[in-house]
């Protein structure tokens, strides 16, 4: 009965024993992992294309540093920042040129794309210049190829990502509805502008179901952007701009630090 006892005993302490070791290692892990570095990815909404403060060495890629990620790293100063983000990219794009600061030692990588591959600035320029039908049937055009195309292609970029950083949080950051509904508006009809809400909301769900699939973050930055899209009086979005078309349709500097950084700030 003493050596059954004793043996009872004895392994209890190894096992408070063991969970202590563990619960130590994880803390440590968790701050390896707030210490490690921080690559951010995208297209131009995470370059912040729109936000203005270009970074003159980023060219065309035009990383802003009033961008979310620019804005993060300094905020949480990791031990390396990489921002390879860039206008127009693809998601190819970001698989040929953007993932070579990836390593064991990321513990964050924040991405946004998809929109360009569905082509974003086509159904645009579409919506703007021709009728409702030809909006709508462009839009017809792009949820079709969200379908079936692009979840195959963010497979690709999420795969990759995930063999190059085995040890990162991904936070992968998706897109604001455009227009606020129910209000008089200059410019596009309100059937024009359903309809392009409704495709951002397709995409963004999509876009979910992927990361979600591949074990990454959601960021959904529809909610920080409620009340400040487009015809809401205090929009953070650019309208159309003839002078300086690139930045139409793109996060103002405050959408940039009221839209989508709360959101990786509440995922990273």
């Amino acid at each position: 009965m003493r050596r059954s006892r004793l043996v009872v005993l004895v392994s209890s302490l190894l096992l408070a024993v063991g969970t202590a070791l563990t619960g130590a290692a994880t803390a440590q892990a968790s701050s390896l992992a707030a210490t490690g570095g921080y690559v951010a990815l995208g297209d131009s909404y995470s370059s912040g294309v729109g936000a203005g403060s270009y970074i003159s060495s980023s060219g065309d890629c035009k990383r802003s540093t009033k961008a979310f990620p620019y804005l993060w790293a300094a905020a949480h100063s990791p031990s390396t920042f990489d921002f390879t983000a860039c206008s127009g990219a693809r998601t190819g794009d970001v698989l040929s040129g953007q993932l070579g600061p990836l390593s064991s030692a990321t513990a964050l990588v924040s991405l946004s794309v998809g929109g360009n591959d569905a082509g974003f600035a086509d159904v645009m320029t579409t919506c703007v210049t021709q009728s409702d039908s030809s909006c709508v049937s462009r839009i017809n055009t792009a949820r079709a190829y969200v379908d079936s195309t692009l979840p195959g292609k963010l497979d690709g970029v999420y795969s990759a990502i995930r063999s190059k950083a085995p040890n990162a949080r991904v936070v992968v950051l998706g897109y604001p509805r455009f227009y606020k509904l129910g209000t008089t508006c200059l410019g596009l009809s309100e059937a024009k502008r359903k309809a392009i809400n409704d495709a951002a909301d397709h995409l963004d769900t999509a876009i979910a179901k992927r990361a979600a699939d591949h074990g990454f973050t959601f960021g959904d930055v529809r909610t920080t952007f409620t009340g400040h899209e487009i015809c809401s009086g205090d929009s953070w979005l650019h309208s159309v701009s003839w002078l300086n078309i690139g930045e139409s349709y793109h996060p103002k500097a405050p959408g940039q630090s009221g839209g989508y950084l709360p959101v990786l700030n509440a995922n990273d």
